[in-house]
């Protein structure tokens, strides 16, 4: 029996053993597999020093952007890594990963379509956001071989919609979709969609696209978040059946009309409405009030004062946009009773009158204050600094407020403000130095008032700031030196004010400065060289002022240098070619959202210099824009207004280049012609000589080319009939000769923008000879009464002029 026993143990002991072994090696083996995947999958990106920790030496679980569980591979996030493969390598190295839950592969660059492949059938979660995986959406039901999949984000890439569709997504228990961003278009996307049920489906974003239709979600009876913003929507509010479960809807930037209140009626839970950006008017309807907790109404036309009813979301409110509107009165008092109110926007609306501080100062919780472009009136009350001491953001922009700027604004030493936007307003008397005190300011905007003294020193202390905002005032002065420790400053608009002396040189501190504008004021001194140490600066404005001397041709080392305009100055020497080096290297995108307008010069008048005038424009009446004209003596009849959207990744050049009026000489430098991007090139009245370099033809996107009244001689270039974009030239006075090109668009160009120039022929001036434009000399022996002369006769069929020089009679005969 003890030997059976002993036996049997030993056995036991030997088959546990055997069995354990057998497991290790499925575990080895099964790592083996996932080792082999990974570093397949590596081997095909093209950046071979991109993961470099993924090595087949070592354990998968330790690689960047992998997670384990039970020493299986469960998770990757690749986010913002540049993968730079196509789709099918990740299809085919990573979603195949046995145990593969959740991969994140947002903006790595990924490319291609979406093609049939196997999946791991753990897989619950795939991001695939921020991408370029193109072709059309239908494809993504092969996604139907996850039969795991539940969260799905294809947002922000480019499928679109095909005319022809034969079933549906295959993807019924999905609970998050998110087609966001796209090119879809199309009356039967959202039907597509959610053709094979959506039952499970919680979270459904469709935003940004062309979509068109009808949206149906009455059987996603479990749906919590629907986004249809941004879209085509115009023929009827969403069905969106009992949506007790809907906590966020998102309907805006639609042409939607028509009343909404019936259909969210049931939405008795929600907590986020927006409907901005629609057809929607008449007074506020009646809407599902208890739960919500941010609800915006804006850019419709709602008309009336606010409601009585809106009251009812006091208990929970926390956000309330109803900018944009045809809203008029006051702010009502019942907003007093809304304590949980943290951002109150009433923007571009009708309300007037005082500010109601009774009504602001019981608001406790308010970090946001947007009143501007309404008729609010009067001074700013002493009170106001009780309020503005807990805000973040407080915006009077584009009232009709007088007086002086309050100079306690931030007496409490634990003010909060953040944003303070004065600008558009009839402010006077001076930017009072107590300013400083806003010691967490990051945007102070006092532009168009009618401010005087100087910009006080204090603000240098302002260690946070990033916008300074003055321009369109009666400052005077020198720009203090102290401005050299607010290193964080980006933009610094001065333009149309009284000011005087060099541009400081502690400016060179601000390495993050992108938008210089000092234009139009009485500056002097030579352009700073430490300028070209200024990487990030996009846009420099000095036109106007008196700067001399030179111009650096370290302007070349701004890296993202995409507006430069010197016009009206005192400037000499030649124009650099090294200013030109990074063309095609310019990244930008980094100033884009600015808001500007920007006045053409239509050349109706001859005081109004340069190309046009570049204007910071946040928070400014475009009505009011006749009020620049007091100081610049430009027409106003072509204006443009938006807002900055340069997309350069480090292949862009210059837009805009005006160095008009000034005394500038020598040639113009075929660097030139490196520009892709430039748009519009004023070089005239200056004293450039020398001939139109051929490389001008190079820039296809100049649409503005005026390079008159200079010295420039010989032919206008052939080259340059390939500018297919360009809309307005002016080469007059100068010495130019020979034929203008036949081709492009010189053939549009009024007969003005070519006179005073000696030997230039045909269209649209006078046709030349047989010859092709070419000259023809003759010498003739005369006798002109006792005097013996030799007549020298040179013709062109375009041109005539005769004069006598020391006894030699020349004659320019047609």
């Amino acid at each position: 029996m003890k030997t059976f026993l002993s036996f049997l143990l030993s056995a036991t002991t030997f088959f546990s053993f055997f069995s354990l072994s057998l497991e290790a090696s499925s575990a080895s083996q099964s790592l083996y597999r996932e080792i082999h995947q990974l570093i397949s999958f590596k081997n095909v990106l093209p950046d071979k020093n991109l993961l470099p920790d993924w090595s087949p030496n070592k354990n998968p679980c330790t690689y960047d952007g992998v997670t384990c569980r039970d020493d299986r591979v469960t998770s990757i996030d690749l986010s913002s890594k540049p993968l730079n493969v196509g789709f099918s390598a990740v299809a085919s190295s990573l979603l195949s990963l046995t145990g593969l839950e959740s991969l994140s592969l947002s903006d790595s660059h990924i490319n291609g379509s979406i093609t049939t492949f196997k999946c791991s059938p753990s897989l619950t979660t795939l991001d695939l956001s921020r991408n370029s995986i193109s072709g059309p959406v239908t494809t993504s039901s092969s996604l139907g071989s996850c039969i795991g999949l539940k969260h799905l984000n294809v947002s922000s890439n480019t499928l679109d919609f095909p005319a022809k569709i034969s079933g549906g997504m295959k993807l019924s228990s999905l609970e998050v979709l998110d087609l966001s961003a796209n090119s879809l278009s199309g009356d039967n996307v959202v039907g597509w969609a959610l053709s094979d049920g959506c039952e499970a489906l919680k979270h459904f974003a469709i935003s940004g696209n062309k979509i068109s239709g009808d949206v149906d979600v009455s059987r996603c009876v479990n749906l919590e978040f629907l986004d249809v913003s941004s879209n085509n929507f115009s023929t009827g509010i969403p069905s969106l059946g009992d949506c007790s479960a809907l906590r966020h809807l998102d309907i805006s930037g639609n042409k939607l009309s028509g009343d909404f209140s019936r259909v969210i009626s049931s939405c008795t839970d929600l907590r986020s409405l927006n409907v901005s950006g629609n057809l929607f008017a008449g007074t506020i309807p009646s809407l599902p009030l208890k739960s919500l907790r941010y609800l915006s109404l804006a850019a419709n036309k709602f008309t009336g004062e606010i409601p009585e009813l809106l009251s009812g979301a006091c208990g929970t409110l926390t956000g309330l946009d109803l900018s944009g509107n045809d809203f008029y009165g006051t702010v009502p008092p019942f907003f007093g009773s809304c304590s949980l109110l943290e951002s109150l926007v009433l923007s571009s609306n009708n309300f007037s009158g005082e500010l109601p501080m009774d009504t602001l100062l019981k608001m406790s919780n308010l970090k946001v204050l947007d009143l501007s472009f309404n008729e609010f009136s009067g001074e700013l009350p002493e009170s106001l600094t009780n309020l503005s001491a807990s805000l973040l953001t407080l915006d009077l922009s584009a009232n009709k407020f007088t007086g002086t700027i309050l100079p306690n604004l931030c007496r409490s030493t634990k003010n909060t403000l953040q944003e303070l936007y004065l600008q558009n307003n009839s402010f006077t008397g001076k930017i009072p130095p107590t300013l400083s005190n806003c010691s967490e300011l990051v945007s102070l905007h006092l532009s168009f008032n009618y401010l005087s003294g100087t910009i006080p020193s204090s603000l240098g202390s302002l260690s946070k700031l990033r916008d300074l905002k003055l321009w369109m005032n009666m400052l005077e002065g020198e720009i203090p030196q102290e401005l050299m420790y607010v290193n964080t400053l980006e933009t610094l608009i001065l333009d149309f004010n009284d000011l005087t002396g060099e541009i400081p040189s502690g400016l060179s501190n601000c390495t993050n400065l992108n938008w210089i504008s000092l234009s139009n004021n009485k500056l002097t001194g030579q352009i700073p060289r430490w300028i070209g140490r200024l990487e990030n600066l996009a846009i420099l404005k000095l036109s106007n002022n008196s700067f001399h001397g030179n111009i650096p041709a370290e302007l070349g080392d701004c890296r993202s240098l995409i507006w430069l305009d010197l016009n009206t100055n005192n400037l000499n020497g030649t124009i650099p070619a090294e200013m030109f080096k990074q063309s095609g290297k310019i990244a930008a995108n980094f100033i884009a959202g600015k808001r500007y307008a920007y006045i053409k010069n239509d050349g109706m008048n001859k005081e109004c210099h340069g190309a046009g005038n570049l204007l910071e424009f946040q928070g400014i009446r475009p009505e009011q824009l006749n009020r620049v004209s007091t100081r610049n003596p430009c027409n106003f009849t072509r204006v443009y207004n938006g807002h900055t959207s340069p997309t350069f990744d480090n292949n862009g050049s210059m837009m805009f280049l005006d160095m008009s009026y000034n005394m500038l000489s020598g040639y113009i430098p075929k660097e030139i012609g490196s520009m892709p991007y430039l748009f519009i090139l004023n070089l005239g009245h200056n004293f450039i000589s020398g001939s139109i370099p051929d490389e001008v033809g190079d820039l296809r996107g100049l649409n503005i080319l005026d390079l008159s009244s200079n010295k420039l001689d010989g032919r206008i270039p052939t080259a340059m009939s390939a500018l297919t974009m360009l809309t307005e030239i002016d080469l007059s006075n100068n010495l130019l000769s020979g034929p203008i090109p036949e081709m492009g668009q010189f053939e549009t160009f009024p007969p003005a923008k070519f006179l005073n120039n000696s030997g230039l022929c045909g269209y649209p001036l006078p046709k030349c000879g047989p010859a092709n434009g070419e000259r023809m000399l003759t010498i003739q022996d005369l006798t002109v009464g006792n005097s013996h002369l030799l007549r020298v006769v040179l013709r062109w069929d375009c041109c005539s002029l005769s004069y006598a020089y020391l006894g030699w009679s020349y004659l320019v005969e047609r």
